[in-house]
């Protein structure tokens, strides 16, 4: 075989695992047949070369990213053409939280409900709750507030940037706990007006840390926007207090 054929055929069985669902013990089991038609399913979705299925995708989550409903769901009926109804629900879910997020967080429960509509239902009929899903996901507002806040913190944690915890807010319920001063004065956020109270959470080398950065792209956001700024102002006015 030439190079070109193994490939396609390397495709194919690569393809015939993505698109079989896993038993209730998550082994995958596919026969003669299924690795047949998933090596002729490439063709209908233009992929000529066998090097095209991650293309899709990625066109695919780009063309949701970008409003564009037409365009995703061209790509959706590409991904259904070859039934890799896997990677089209996996892709979806991954959308809704990294690039709709904090703008409409609805969206994810009911992309959630679409997918499990389309798994139950199977192809064809499972694609009537992916589209509802994806032009949904296209007209959402967009934010990936939450992802780029995640990964910066990670980032930190993972450079060496951890700290020590404060010790108001260590654990206090094992023996000894008090003698090390660990939660003495820990103030309970409840006991105090708008269930809100001055005090330290991040460690020190970070306790001017801002991960969370708003976009105001969506009304939901937006009023977290709001309530993070009411949040900041409390702060600076204890601060002005605490240096009287």
């Amino acid at each position: 075989a030439t190079n070109g054929d193994l490939r396609s055929a390397l495709n194919g069985l690569e393809l015939a695992v993505l698109s079989t669902p896993a038993s209730d013990d998550g082994t995958i089991t596919i026969d003669l047949t299924t690795i047949q038609q998933s090596l002729q399913k490439p063709a209908l979705a233009g992929d000529t070369n066998g090097d095209a299925h991650y293309d899709i995708i990625s066109a695919f989550q780009k063309s949701i990213r970008g409003s564009d409903a037409d365009a995703a769901l061209h790509y959706l009926a590409r991904l259904i053409a070859i039934g890799d109804l896997n990677s089209i629900t996996r892709r979806l879910l991954v959308i809704a939280y990294e690039d709709i997020g904090l703008a409409n967080p609805a969206t994810a429960s009911r992309t959630l409900t679409a997918i499990q509509s389309a798994e139950r239902l199977g192809l064809p009929e499972g694609r009537i709750p992916l589209a509802d899903a994806v032009i949904d996901l296209c007209l959402a507002p967009k934010s990936n507030s939450g992802i780029k806040a995640i990964d910066e913190a990670l980032a930190d944690v993972e450079n060496g940037n951890a700290g020590q915890i404060p010790d108001d807010l260590r654990d206090a319920h094992y023996r000894g706990a008090k003698q090390l001063g660990h939660g003495i004065d820990y103030k309970l956020p409840h006991n105090y007006p708008n269930g809100w109270v001055a005090q330290q959470y991040l460690p020190d080398n970070l306790k001017n840390k801002h991960y969370y950065q708003p976009k105001a792209t969506g009304r939901y956001e937006a009023a977290l926007a709001q309530r993070l700024q009411q949040l900041k102002d409390w702060q600076r006015d204890a601060q002005k207090s605490k240096k009287r």
